[in-house]
């Protein structure tokens, strides 16, 4: 079954429609590649993917641990390669709220940060960076 219809609106412009949600998400090429930069382009995507995953996956421990991870932020930062033209490497930091964890909850939040589905489907010449900061 199609997760996912793209249609091509020129102007190096796609619509991608969720088709079980139909929600929709433009990208648009960046600055750097022809693009206008008016909207995440295909590797922003990519790299916002790639940190909403871990923070899933971290949602779905601390739920069934009962550790309240809400107002947990995170800053995403992706790093171009120029030849070939690809991501070279994905930065994840998380920024978790004061409540007081204990070392045994952060140490289950921890456990998780690089197993899950998208940081296992990228390449391995992707460095992949994730940093977690607890706040004192």
């Amino acid at each position: 079954m199609t997760t996912v219809k793209t249609t091509y609106l020129g102007d190096l412009r796609t619509e991608n429609i969720h088709l079980q949600s139909g929600n929709k998400i433009y990208t648009d090429a960046p600055i750097d590649n022809q693009g206008k930069g008016e909207a995440f382009s295909p590797t922003d995507l990519m790299a916002t993917s790639f940190g909403s995953c871990i923070m899933t996956i971290m949602g779905i421990v601390a739920r069934d641990n009962n550790i309240d991870i809400v107002g947990t932020e995170l800053n995403i930062t992706k790093i171009m390669e120029s030849d070939p033209r690809r991501v070279s490497e994905v930065i994840v930091e998380f920024n978790f709220p004061d409540k007081s964890y204990t070392a045994e909850e952060k140490q289950i939040i921890e456990n998780v940060a690089g197993t899950s589905p998208v940081p296992l489907s990228v390449s391995t010449q992707m460095i992949q960076t994730i940093k977690l900061n607890w706040a004192k």
